[in-house]
Formats: structure tokens, sequence, C-alpha cells
């Protein structure tokens, strides 16, 4: 196996040594050339349907440009040997995503249901994964579980010290993950919000005398830009209304396929009974799933005697026929429920279904999360203390969107603001 350079729109020439080419060519994590990065944004963005793969890539050479940074400035801090476990967590560290990523990260879709993060470390845990045998045999068994330590965020293994920072490199309101994601997605999706200077963030950053990650006083500008990057990028792209009914639709036609397999009215291929309704999924049958389980799936799904089902597949298949999001700023899960009943009504007299057709999404994320979690100063304080564009990304951001066939949007629109005025005006005393 030789050294190998991968060439990436985003780090340009990504150097892999050849011991870490033979982690990176192995089932599991080629996988993830078939799971897409923002499941269902390409209905948007049509150029966002980059893959988690590349993601991982830039996230190990991120996390070799942070750790190179970090041996300059602490010398002695960060051995060769847990830089390298670093940069393996960040190639490894999506490994256990679903079809879809977090989209079917749920347990209404998963039979049985771990999150990401468990069935990632069940893949490296097993001796029957190729990730998990050739990781064994690039680093040996104490070096092995030494990454595990770090990956799990554990203090120490085998009576050696694990420092935070190390974790905090891969996972943390600033790690590689983070700064790469960011970049790729705003790259892809054509939003042009600005972004940050990422070379100046890496700059930036040390590790105090308690092991943890803090940024110099003169990275703040920076900091606060790539926190505003972020902010926006949830805005735009990751809350787009379009992103939120997309993901019901899926998610929906997932839930229906798995009643109608039980009714013994369709028939589903190894992957989706799996996923569906295998409640004693095994790694391995779980490692082999991928977005084109559900897209092949659909093609077939379109012509199915269910209306429901084909309706759902064919909106996913054609883009037509979407529903509408009432256009009513501020909505809030108490409002929506207040219009579950009289929209119902309204969706039963004008020959539509309101368990098919009244669709509410909602999401909700902070833009910061500061404190326990949060990104510090050389003095220890959080970065929101010293600025004031930091502290207004605090507040929880939620968005809650209200669908309804376009025929009857208009219609739904009038009676859902005389019924939601009387709530604002309550929720504003």
């Amino acid at each position: 196996m030789r050294d190998r350079v991968i060439r990436d729109e985003i780090h340009k020439d990504i150097l892999v040594p050849a011991h870490i080419v033979t982690i990176i060519d192995t089932r599991e994590i080629q996988r993830l050339r078939f799971i897409q990065q923002l499941s269902t944004c390409y209905y948007v963005f049509p150029a966002a349907n980059h893959s988690r793969f590349i993601h991982s890539l830039g996230a190990y050479h991120l996390a070799g440009r942070l750790a190179r940074q970090l041996q300059e400035v602490h010398p002695g801090r960060l051995s060769d040997d847990d830089s390298e476990l670093v940069q393996i967590a960040a190639l490894l560290h999506d490994i256990g995503h679903p079809p879809y990523s977090h989209l079917l990260e749920n347990p209404e879709v998963f039979a049985t249901f771990h999150s990401h993060e468990k069935w990632g470390g069940m893949m490296l845990e097993s001796t029957k994964t190729e990730v998990g045998q050739a990781t064994r045999a690039v680093l040996g068994e104490a070096r092995f579980g030494r990454l595990l330590a770090i990956m799990n965020g554990d203090s120490q293994y085998d009576g050696q010290q694990i420092e935070p920072f190390l974790k905090e490199m891969v996972s943390s309101q600033l790690d590689v993950d983070r700064m790469d994601y960011l970049l790729r997605d705003q790259a892809n999706s054509g939003a042009q919000i600005g972004g940050f200077d990422i070379d100046r963030v890496l700059r930036a950053l040390r590790v105090d005398d308690d092991g943890h990650l803090y940024i110099m006083s003169w990275g703040l500008p920076a900091i606060e830009a790539y926190l505003v990057c972020r902010f926006h990028m949830y805005q735009q792209v990751y809350f787009h209304k379009v992103n939120l009914l997309t993901q019901s639709y899926l998610t929906r036609m997932l839930a229906r396929a798995r009643v109608l397999y039980q009714l013994g009215e369709l028939e589903l291929d190894t992957g989706l009974k799996d996923m569906l309704t295998n409640s004693n999924l095994d790694v391995l049958s779980y490692s082999r799933l991928t977005d084109a389980d559900v897209q092949v799936a659909m093609t077939h799904w379109a012509e199915h005697a269910d209306g429901e089902l084909s309706g759902l597949a064919s909106k996913m298949l054609s883009r037509r026929g979407f529903h509408k999001s009432l256009r009513i700023d501020g909505m809030t899960d108490e409002m929506a429920q207040k219009l579950v009943e009289p929209l119902s009504g309204l969706l039963e007299d004008a020959g539509f279904i309101p368990a098919d057709d009244l669709i509410i999404a909602s999401i909700s994320k902070r833009g910061y999360l500061p404190y326990s979690e949060g990104i510090l100063l050389p003095d220890g304080r959080d970065v929101s203390e010293a600025s004031p564009l930091i502290r207004s990304l605090i507040e929880l951001d939620s968005r809650v969107l209200v669908f309804v066939p376009e025929p009857i949007r208009d219609e739904a629109e009038l009676k859902a603001r005389d019924i939601v005025r009387p709530v604002q005006s309550r929720l504003d005393v």
C-alpha cells in the first residue's frame, strides 16, 4: 500500500500515509460515500449532494493541521502518537451514521435504535468489521484501546492520562468536525454567508493548564465569524422550509412502508426490512445500509396501490405537488397545536386527508452553547462574556412550520391567523 494524495475542493491536497489508507479502504468507511452529508438539502440546493466520506477526510486533514499547530506552540504537550490517534478519531467520527445522516437517526425509523456514535463504536469494537480489523492491525491493541478512550472522552487509559483537549479537537463547540462541515456545506450549497478564517482560528487555539482548549484574545474576531457563519448556515440552509418538508416526507414514507409490510401489502428488501422491522439488528447488517436502499425502493413505491405511500414517493421523485407552508412568522409548537383541529376540518371539507396533508415540522438549535461546553479565552472567561455578538447567538432558535396542500393554503392562512393572533398576544405579555 502506498501513500495517497486525495484532492479535495475545500482543503486541496489531503496527504494520507499508507497505513491510514488501509483504514480508509475498508467497507465501513467507503460506505460513507453513499451517505448524504445534508440528507434532503439537495432538493433546495442541488449541488449539496456531498457525502459523509469527503467530510470525514476533511476532518482528518484539519485534525492533522491543528495537531501540528499545538505541537509547535506547546512543545512536548502532544505526542506524535496521540496526534495520529486524534487524526484517526476525526476520520472515524461519522462511520456510524445511518442513511440520510441525522434525518434517519430516529427511533421512529429504526426498529433497533442507537445513536450514530453508539453504532460507530460498535463497528470499531467488532472483530468482524473491516474497519475494526484494520484499525487494530494498524495501531496494535494498546493504541487501539487508547483511541477508543479518546473518542469516548475518557480521562485515562491503562493508567495513562488523556488530556481533555484530545477529545475537544474532534468534538466540542470549536472542533475540526464543525470547521469542516461549515466550510464544505457553505461551498456546496452556494450559500453566500461570509464564511470564516479557518487559518486564523487554528493559529489562535491553545491548551490551558487543565488540558482544555482555549482561544487567544486576538482570535476572538475569527471566532465571532465562525459562530455567525454557523448561525446563518442553520438559518439559510439547515432550517430551510423545503428541507424540513422533504425530511418529513421521507420519514412519513418509511413509516408507511413499515405499516404496509406488517399488513402483508408490501415487500421490503433485506436492508429496509432490517431498518424498519428488525429489533435485533447487528452491526454488520447496519453497516450495509446506505441512502441507496431508500432511493431504489422509492422508485418502486411511486407505483404502489397505496395512495399515501405512492404519493409521498412521487413527490420525492418528481418534486411536484409539494405542500406549502403557512406564511405566519413566529409560529410556536403551542400555536401549531391549536391549529390542528380547525385546519383538519378545512382539509376534510376540501377532500384532503388531515393525517396525510397537515404536516407540522419543527426544529431548534442554539447558535452557541456557552460555559460547560463553550469556547474559552486565556483568562478563563467564556467568549460570550467578551463578545456582545456571541452573546446574541446563545438564545435558542426555533422554527415551527405548518404545511398544507397548495390549493387551500390561502384559506388555511386566513383561518390560522384568526386563531394565532390571540395566542401571540398572550405570549407577548
